[in-house]
Parts: structure tokens; sequence; C-alpha cells
């Protein structure tokens, strides 16, 4: 199993207002957001800006973790006490979920679906 942290993702009900906060504060560029997920990647492909105001408005800044088996990495953080924030998600390029840990911090799993 990889289990390397290597992507990240800020979720924003105001991605306007973050892309001028993080584009400010460290330089960093964002494409174009994807729709209709509305998703914007950062630094071509080290992150991602997730526009969450038409699914709740939540906001979150999180790392992802690669994993060679989404499903039975989500399963075992199950058993260990973490909460499902957003299931399994094949979006066709990757499968990912967002998990809450036992202490209330979210994090991500994900993996390519070519590798």
């Amino acid at each position: 199993m990889s289990n390397d942290v290597n992507y990240f993702e800020i979720g924003s009900p105001d991605a306007q207002a973050s892309r001028a906060f993080y584009g400010g504060l460290f330089g960093w560029t964002f494409g174009e957001p994807s729709m209709p997920a509305r998703y914007s990647m950062i630094e071509n492909d080290k992150g991602g800006l997730w526009d969450t105001s038409a699914m709740g408005g939540t906001s979150w800044a999180i790392f992802y973790v690669q994993v060679d088996n989404v499903q039975a990495a989500l399963d075992r953080a199950q058993e260990l006490g973490a909460t499902v924030a957003v299931p399994l998600v094949d979006n066709g390029q990757i499968e990912f979920a967002h998990l809450v840990d036992p202490h209330g911090n979210r994090f991500g799993i994900w993996k390519p679906k070519n590798a």
C-alpha cells in the first residue's frame, strides 16, 4: 500500500474569496472550474478548490492519502472509529472518499483508476 499524502483540497462556499486569499498568500494559480462539480485545480495538479455553495456550503481544508483500495481503506477507517463525510465517489478517473477521524479531523483517501 502506498499511503502517501500527495494531494490537498479546500472546500469553500465562496470560491472567489478563497482564490483571492490563497492566491494572495501563496501565489497559487487556479484552473477554471469544471462543471457541474465546480472544482478548480490548484498549481496544475497539486490540489483542488471545491466550490461548495451548491452542496450545503461547508468549509474544509484536508489532505488526501493515496491508497491501494479506497473501499477497503474506507471500511477499515470506520472500524477504527471514523465517520464518512463523503461516501466513495468514482468519477471515472479517480475513486475518493472523505472521512472524519474520531477527533473530528476531516481527511480524504483516493486512488487513480489507472493504478
